[in-house]
C-alpha cells in the first residue's frame, strides 16, 4: 500500500510539475516563454471603436497586424497572431478592455475615462497642431488668420468665435481690448450650440462656462442647436447668431464657403474673433487592459515603443490614418483630468 502510494505520489507529482511547465510556457497565461529567451504571445487582441463603417477600419488596419509583429520583435517578443476586431459600440470596446477579453484599445478619451478602473492609457495620438495655441482669445485675434503647423500635438482646442453681428463684434471689440468678458455680456446673444455630446461644439464650451462664469449653456438665453457645423457658420454670416461654439480650425474649413456660399465680401479672419478658448481636448489614446493575462509592465513598454515606431514609419502613417492620427506620444491618466470633468459635466445634464 505504501508503495502504491509513494507511486502514486510521484505519478501526481510529475503531472503537476508538467501542468505547471505548460502552463508557463503558455503565452495567454503570462505573455512569455518557459526558456526565458524571446517572450512570446499567441495572440494579441486589438479592437478599434466604430467611428467609421467596421468593414472599411477592418480593410485598412490588415497591415497594422504585420506592423505590430515585426516591431513587438524588435522589442524581444514573438507574437504568432495579431487578432483585430471593430466593437459594436464605443462602450463595447470599453467593456471588453474592462473583462480583459481584449488586450488593446484604440479609443477615445471619453471611453477611457469612462474605464479606467480596468484600462490604462498608454498614448495618446498626435495631430498637425496650429499655429496658435494660447488660453488667451486675443492672442488668436492678434495673430489671425490661424494655419497649420507642422508641429504634432496630442490636444485640440474649442473655440467660442464671435460672428459680424452688431452684439457680436461688440464682444469681439471688448475682447481685443483687453478688457474681461461678463456674463451679463454673453447671456443674452444668440448662441449656436451643437449636440450635448459633442466635445468642440457643446461639452468644452459648457466647461468654458462653467469655469469663467459658474454657469452652462443651459443658462444661457437665446442657445440654439446647429445640426452641423456648416449650417452654424451660414446662419453666423447672415448674422442669425452672434456667437458659435467650434473646433479650433473650422474658420480654416469654412475660409473659401464664407465670401462663396455665406455671401460674406470681407473674409472670414476680419468678419469673425475668438471671445474664448477652452481647455485642451486631448486626442485618442491607445490604452491597455489591466485585466489582461499578458499585459505585463514590460509589454506595455514594447507596445509603446512598437506603436509609437509605427506612427513615425510611412507605412504606419497609412495605416493610422483611418482615424486622423498622425504619431503617437506618450500619455499619463492625468492628461484626461479635464475628460473626467466633462464626463461629470454629461452626467448632470442626462439628470
Amino acid at each position: 500500500m505504501s508503495t502504491l502510494r509513494t507511486a502514486a505520489s510521484a505519478v501526481l507529482a510529475g503531472a503537476m510539475c508538467v501542468g505547471l511547465l505548460a502552463g508557463c510556457g503558455n503565452p495567454a497565461a503570462n505573455g512569455g516563454s518557459a526558456d526565458g529567451g524571446s517572450k512570446t504571445i499567441d495572440t494579441l487582441k486589438v479592437a478599434f471603436v466604430p467611428s467609421k463603417d467596421p468593414q472599411e477600419i477592418i480593410t485598412a488596419t490588415e497591415p497594422l497586424k504585420n506592423l505590430l509583429k515585426d516591431q513587438l520583435g524588435k522589442e524581444g517578443y514573438t507574437v504568432n497572431n495579431v487578432g483585430i476586431t471593430v466593437g459594436s459600440s464605443y462602450e463595447a470596446v470599453g467593456e471588453s478592455l474592462s473583462a480583459g477579453t481584449v488586450d488593446v484599445g484604440l479609443i477615445p478619451g471619453g471611453t477611457y475615462v469612462l474605464y479606467d478602473d480596468d484600462v490604462d492609457v498608454l498614448l495618446t495620438a498626435t495631430r498637425s497642431g496650429l499655429s496658435i495655441d494660447s488660453d488667451n482669445p486675443k492672442d488668436w485675434n492678434d495673430n489671425a488668420p490661424t494655419k497649420a503647423s507642422d508641429k504634432q500635438t496630442t490636444s485640440y482646442r474649442a473655440l467660442i468665435i464671435a460672428g459680424p453681428s452688431e452684439k457680436g463684434q461688440a464682444l469681439a471689440k471688448k475682447v481685443n481690448s483687453g478688457e474681461k468678458l461678463t456674463w451679463d455680456d454673453i447671456k443674452d446673444v444668440n448662441w449656436s450650440v451643437m449636440g450635448a455630446s459633442s466635445p468642440a461644439g457643446y461639452i468644452y464650451p459648457a466647461l468654458w462656462l462653467k469655469d469663467n462664469f459658474g454657469k452652462s449653456i443651459t443658462d444661457l438665453t437665446h442657445a440654439a442647436q446647429s445640426d452641423s457645423y456648416g449650417s452654424a457658420f451660414a446662419r453666423l454670416a447672415q448674422g442669425q447668431f452672434d456667437v458659435l461654439a467650434t473646433y479650433a480650425d473650422a474658420r480654416r474649413d469654412f475660409e473659401k464657403k464664407w465670401t462663396t456660399d455665406f455671401g460674406r465680401t470681407n473674409d472670414i479672419w476680419k468678419e469673425t474673433a475668438v471671445i474664448g478658448v477652452t481647455s485642451p481636448i486631448y486626442n485618442d489614446t491607445v490604452s491597455v487592459s489591466k485585466n489582461s493575462k499578458i499585459m505585463t509592465d514590460d509589454f506595455k513598454k514594447a507596445l509603446s515603443d512598437a506603436f509609437i515606431a509605427i506612427g513615425n514609419s510611412d507605412e504606419g502613417k497609412k495605416v493610422i490614418a483611418i482615424y486622423s492620427h498622425e504619431g503617437y506620444q506618450p500619455a499619463k491618466s492625468s492628461d484626461y483630468d479635464n475628460e473626467r470633468q466633462a464626463q461629470e459635466l454629461v452626467k448632470q445634464l442626462k439628470k
